[in-house]
């Protein structure tokens, strides 16, 4: 068994990919999905950053041992996703289970599939951005430092939370903010805006 498969949700909008370092700058956790050989896999990640801005490139941290690392290597493309707050026990639970373990995890995770026109490439539902990236071969940093590099390609967030080409948290309902994870299971929502220029 699988995640559940749904459709993409209508308040889906594409991120000028000159803009999509903007989606993960703010330090959010990400779950990052795969796919190879009819396998899917979605695992959390706290290590995930905006590296370049043309083209769009960004890095993240995966242990030898994740089922999702392996997927990345054999089919050279992923997806990065910003959770939200409502979305809080699926990135924990995510987070701490391993497909290697648990064939069914996605569907014990209550974990939710859509698929965006043009990629194979499994989009976890709820979510509030989506970055599809291709991976960017660097051997000797992904055997010695487990750091990744990946071209985004494609780039989506929710309208409800990001809105022009920024995020818009402030004028969301609360359970749309992303999560910042700390440590044993442990997350701080993102907070209320500050702006040095209303200062100036």
């Amino acid at each position: 068994m699988t995640a559940t498969t749904t459709t993409p949700s209508p308040s889906i909008a594409p991120v000028d990919l000159a803009k999509a370092y903007r989606l993960i700058n703010h330090g959010p956790t990400v779950l990052l999905s795969a796919r190879h050989d009819g396998v899917d896999n979605v695992m959390a990640a706290a290590w995930a950053c905006a590296l370049d801005f043309t083209p769009p490139k960004l890095t993240v941290v995966l242990d030898k041992a994740t089922k999702t690392r392996e997927l990345i290597e054999r089919s050279g493309v992923f997806v990065i996703q910003v959770p939200t707050v409502a979305q809080l026990k699926l990135t924990q639970q995510l987070g701490n289970r391993s497909l290697a373990d648990d064939p069914d995890k996605l569907r014990h995770a209550g974990a939710e599939l859509f698929a965006m026109e043009g990629y194979d490439l499994p989009f976890v539902a709820g979510c509030s951005a989506w970055l599809a990236c291709r991976l960017i071969p660097e051997p000797h940093n992904q055997q010695a430092y487990d750091l990744f590099i990946g071209e985004v390609v494609g780039a989506w967030a929710d309208t409800r939370a990001f809105v022009n080409g920024r995020w818009r948290f402030e004028d969301a309902s609360p359970e749309w903010r992303s999560l910042h994870h700390v440590a044993g299971g442990h997350f701080y929502a993102t907070g209320e805006p500050l702006s040095a220029a209303d200062e100036e």
